[in-house]
């Protein structure tokens, strides 16, 4: 197998890869998600950089201010693994619950673990 040759693109960090309008479009997506996924409260806040609670109470009502560069692009991996899931899976339901199965390479603990688990490894 031949891979192409890809050529670096120039960053430009004066223009933002995400607007604002999509960042909140994907704020409000990524707790709908993290629904589906049944995250606790700590497991999206950590998915989300340490989110201070506050803020995610506030993005559970619905008020999502000001989103910094690291967190949208967080959020658009996250929505890559969506994506992926539900290319996986015909239906939905099993990419949903895929997040909680057991994984036997990681020696059958799930994909998402408690925050205290996090931090112990």
């Amino acid at each position: 197998m031949q891979f192409a040759t890809i050529e670096p693109t120039a960053s430009r960090p004066d223009l933002p890869a995400i607007t604002d309008e999509e960042a909140a479009a994907l704020a409000r997506t990524t707790v709908n998600l993290f629904r589906a996924w049944q995250l606790s409260d700590i497991e999206a806040r950590t998915l989300l950089g340490d989110m201070a609670q506050r803020t995610w109470a506030r993005w559970k009502d619905g008020s999502i201010s000001w989103i910094d560069r690291d967190l949208r692009a967080r959020m658009a991996i996250l929505m890559g693994i969506h994506k992926g899931l539900r290319y996986l899976f015909s239906d939905p339901a099993r990419g949903y619950a895929w997040i909680r199965k057991p994984n036997a390479a990681f020696n059958g603990q799930k994909r998402a673990r408690r925050h205290d688990a996090w931090r112990d490894h």
